[in-house]
């Protein structure tokens, strides 16, 4: 899934900058990844937009950067953020640029289907060890996340990582 972003590059830094860009609404950030280490500065409900979605932190972001040197367009991914532990608001933002034709590892949610499986029917329990697998693949076929059907599983039996279908272009890194 792709979001377009508009972000603007800042000039100052530290933690008196960071509070009065938080003071005004807006989030400090930083891009790093393949070039230069941008300082950005950016809105919080694109932000919450794109970690509320499907894709959550494997989503790309379509960075409209405006700044020093008029307008940049580049393509990212969220790498982490900070939270406030009291408000729950958003504290900062760390952005890894990708390039569209180079893998990248991220870690991918793996669900199961509804259904009971034949083995919970006979008195057995459902076990969900493995939530999310390590993947690599190019920014462009990230999965939003991998589906597993536990239907046909009885006492005793389970999906191993190398049974869960996996689309082309992809590659598990999980044992």
């Amino acid at each position: 899934m792709q979001f377009d972003m508009k972000v603007e590059v800042r000039q100052a830094i530290g933690k008196g900058i960071a509070r009065a860009l938080r003071r005004t609404g807006k989030i400090p950030g930083i891009l790093y990844g393949q070039g230069e280490c941008l300082a950005l500065t950016m809105e919080p409900d694109a932000l919450r937009k794109v970690l509320h979605s499907e894709s959550g932190s494997n989503a790309l972001l379509n960075l409209d950067i405006t700044g020093r040197s008029g307008h940049a367009k580049r393509t990212a991914m969220l790498r982490d953020y900070q939270v406030d532990p009291i408000t729950g608001a958003i504290l900062h933002a760390d952005l890894f640029e990708v390039a569209m034709d180079k893998p990248v590892r991220v870690r991918v949610p793996v669900g199961v289907t509804a259904g009971t499986p034949v083995g919970v029917a006979e008195g057995g329990v459902l076990q969900h060890n493995l939530r999310e697998l390590h993947i690599e693949c190019l920014p462009s076929q990230i999965p939003g996340h991998f589906v597993v059907d536990p239907g046909p599983l009885k006492i005793n039996q389970g999906v191993h990582v190398k049974e869960v279908p996996v689309p082309p272009g992809v590659r598990i890194l999980d044992d």
